[in-house]
């Protein structure tokens, strides 16, 4: 359990910067801050994933509430609006829990009321409810509720009051409004003593993130109707794309308060700290066809190649959800093309794209991590190993983007306008580190996938492919430490092109020291390491790039270009913490000392939990003090990466 207590909810800054998200395993979510208050055009009540696990659509936004105690009324909502915040519910907090999911305890003229928020796990439905907790008003007390519609996809705000819907149906106890001809209906089911048609537009709603981030930041929302409880016994609202009986609510929390539990226990981490990562974990989990498959980051991306298959291994792995990983692993076998997985299904379209190098190279890891955790050989025999060698061949004789085996044994990558590797921001035709060439982390995710596939080959008597690959993997090992050592910074180049050579010092060269497989003897492993740490260490992650840097970004803000500009020349990413414990622990003695500095390193990693996302690690945070959280407020690496060096 995650808790707020007054002094945090009350306050402007405390309340509004912590946020809280709700998934339902089908891409869809919903979202919101502490405060009350939408900060972001993905913030959300029910944010529906229409095609799942993508097509995701904001229907109900918010909620307007007013406790009625007597003749009294008193707004529990809040709203930014321009130069003002009204109403200011928050102030009314008495606390904020994750209990596994939101709860708000408001405490106002002798009257607790606590309401809570949760989705259903594989609908697109989410359940608000409200219970006195205390009354010693001596009054009647009443609340009333205002659904508040968006209608329209989450990237996008509404401005005009078309496409809005139109009001269905209104039953005893439920209200039905027709999205549109190609969308669900919107139900909303309900216990409330009576149901007031309305049709009132609020103007102007201000999402401060979305102002900040540079983009349109103003929307109008409507409110359709508004229910009136008289809070003698709970009050519910279910608000769902599938019909429903308000009779459901009960046995679905008690499910969700389950299957909540049940993942946690399945995992077995002592830890009890690191049981809200475990849930976190779950929260990006989601299906895709017959499949699963992995949520980059809420709010706004999908699943894209690179980023699942680096965060497999913790998401599933440390949590003992091998049939979860089996999964997604088999799910991204049947999207391979020309050698490729793919870097990212769009949110329009199902094509997906395919510029990435990496992506499949850790494809190779989260199958060794994958075998190592559970020995399920059979399974990588009979339906990926095929695919592997297959991918492998389609590398040496070249595929999409130029990406071949150089006649080196190395993989070179990259044409003019593409970004292939995790640093991979693009503005139009601008892009800030193409790094084509030789880049450092290819390869050694080159390296330790040719090793891989040559202890498959080995395990599965296909004694030819495992020469074969050893081959080529010591060919790569021999000119990998002859061209990448540089040998004035006692460091790796980060990306060798001819005899162009480039000296940035990145974080990507700590993969040669963290993969299991590597090229550097310990002494070379060691000097990598301490460079790393001495230049891109922060509390949060590492650096994308040194400080003395001249190309050096210390704060990631303003518009889409000014932030994409500094997204990896200094910004610090919260999931390169994983390589770096890695490496480290491997260059030092596994003993006490090493471990408590580890246990310093992911400190504010775990503090940070109850900070931002609550219960989760954000995308990013900029490259010097205070390091504020930025990008995407729950990153599925991010969490990865941290719940499993924190549990190794």
């Amino acid at each position: 359990m995650i808790e707020l207590e007054r002094v945090i909810c009350t306050d402007i800054g405390g309340s509004f910067s912590r946020e809280w998200l709700e998934t339902n395993g089908i891409g869809g979510y919903a979202s919101g801050t502490v405060s009350g208050a939408n900060t972001r055009r993905y913030h959300g009540l029910l944010v529906a994933a229409t095609r799942p696990p993508l097509g995701r659509m904001v229907l109900l936004s918010k909620l307007e509430e007013t406790l009625i105690i007597g003749d009294k009324h008193i707004d529990l909502s809040a709203n930014q609006y321009p130069n003002a915040i009204h109403p200011q519910g928050f102030l009314h907090l008495k606390q904020f829990r994750l209990d596994p999911f939101p709860i708000w305890r408001y405490e106002v003229a002798g009257v607790e009321l606590e309401r809570s928020v949760f989705m259903v796990h594989g609908e697109n439905t989410t359940i608000v409810s409200w219970k006195l907790i205390e009354d010693t008003s001596g009054e009647n007390v009443r609340l009333e509720v205002k659904p508040l519609l968006a209608i329209r996809d989450h990237h996008h705000l509404r401005h005009d009051h078309f496409g809005i819907g139109e009001l269905l149906e209104t039953t005893d106890g439920k209200v039905s409004w027709k999205v549109g001809d190609e969308l669900p209906n919107l139900n909303f089911v309900h216990n409330a003593k009576s149901t007031t048609g309305s049709g009132t537009w609020y103007r102007e709603l201000e999402y401060a993130i979305e102002q900040e981030r540079g983009f349109d930041f103003r929307e109008d929302l409507f409110q359709p109707f508004s229910l009136n409880f008289d809070l003698v016994a709970e009050a519910v609202l279910i608000a769902s794309t599938e019909p429903h009986d308000q009779s459901d609510a009960e046995e679905l929390r008690e499910f969700e308060i389950k299957r909540r539990a049940e993942l946690v226990a399945a995992a077995a981490i002592d830890d009890a700290s690191l049981w809200p990562l475990v849930l976190a974990a779950d929260q990006f989990i989601v299906d895709r066809g017959e499949g699963k498959t992995i949520i980059a980051g809420y709010h706004w991306f999908s699943d894209w190649g690179r980023d699942t298959m680096i965060a497999l291994p913790g998401l599933t792995l440390a949590t003992k959800r091998f049939d979860v990983a089996k999964s997604v692993l088999t799910e991204f076998s049947k999207h391979i093309s020309n050698g490729m997985l793919p870097n990212r299904f769009p949110d329009e379209g199902e094509t997906p794209d395919y510029n990435t190098v990496d992506a499949t190279l850790w494809y190779f890891e989260a199958i060794r991590a994958y075998v190592d955790a559970t020995d399920d050989t059979v399974f990588v025999r009979e339906v990926l190993y095929d695919k592997l060698i297959d991918i492998i061949d389609w590398h040496v004789r070249g595929t999409r983007y130029g990406i071949h085996v150089d006649t080196d044994g190395l993989l070179y990558a990259g044409e003019n306008n593409s970004q292939l590797t995790w640093m991979d921001a693009k503005v139009g035709d601008t892009v800030f580190t193409p790094r084509i060439g030789k880049p450092v982390e290819i390869q050694a995710l080159w390296y330790n996938a040719l090793c891989t596939m040559s202890e498959l080959a080995m395990q599965f008597d296909d004694e030819a492919n495992s020469k074969r690959f050893n081959n080529m993997a010591e060919i790569a090992r021999e000119s990998f430490n002859g061209q990448f050592w540089n040998k004035e910074l006692d460091c790796l180049f980060d990306v060798v092109d001819d005899d162009s050579k480039d000296e940035s010092i990145r974080p990507n060269q700590i993969f040669a020291a963290s993969l299991k497989h590597t090229m550097l003897d310990a002494k070379r492993a060691r000097s990598v390491v301490d460079v790393v740490e001495r230049e891109l260490l922060t509390p949060y992650g590492l650096r994308s790039l040194s400080p003395n840097d001249i190309s050096y970004r210390s704060h990631y803000y303003g518009s889409p270009y000014e932030r994409d500009s500094a997204y990896h020349q200094g910004t610090v990413w919260a999931w390169l913490i994983g390589p770096f414990v890695d490496a480290y622990r491997r260059t030092h003695s596994r003993d006490s000392i090493a471990e408590t500095r580890v246990a310093e390193m992911l400190a504010d990693l775990r503090t940070h939990l109850s900070e931002s996302m609550l219960g989760s690690v954000s995308e990013i945070f900029d490259a010097t003090e205070p390091f504020r959280s930025r990008g995407c407020a729950a990153q599925a690496w991010s969490v990865a990466e941290l719940l499993r060096v924190s549990n190794a």
